[in-house]
């Protein structure tokens, strides 16, 4: 009776220490519902490694890529054709800066903020043109509120 108990508490105990990755779904739009035209909803995603996340082509004429220099050291790039969903797996913490490609200018980016933004100052250091630069303002106010 008591090996079954004690198996029984290491089973659950064991259960009890796995993770269940999340998936998330970022929206490619042509308004976003705050007004911003060309825009991910959400702007900003909190992630753990391991979730995934599918970036949806609701309106027409949208991609998602990761931007140069967008990414934590060792983690793998992405870039989605126009008009299709894409699905990534992220797995080194730290903030992830991506865009659409016809539409950067406009200010159509958005970040994943995988565990801790330790790498936060270095995306920040990335040329962000057009509108996208203040649209890199709002997000990295947004991730340094911690919302």
């Amino acid at each position: 009776m008591k090996t079954r108990m004690m198996l029984l508490a290491m089973l659950g105990a064991a259960y009890a220490g796995q993770v269940q990755a999340e998936e998330f779904r970022i929206e490619m739009l042509n308004k976003a519902a705050d007004g911003r035209i060309m825009a991910f909803e959400p702007a900003v995603v909190r992630a753990q490694p391991g979730d995934t996340i599918t970036f949806v082509a609701t309106n027409k004429g949208h991609n998602s890529a990761l931007m140069k220099g967008g990414a934590p050291e060792g983690a793998e790039s992405w870039k989605g054709k126009i008009n299709e969903e894409v699905s990534v797996t992220l797995s080194e913490p730290g903030v992830y800066m991506y865009q659409c490609t016809p539409h950067l200018g406009m200010g159509m980016i958005g970040a994943i903020v995988v565990g801790e933004p330790a790498n936060l100052e270095a995306v920040k250091g990335i040329k962000y043109p057009g509108k996208s630069k203040a649209a890199a303002e709002k997000i990295f106010a947004e991730i340094e509120r911690g919302g």
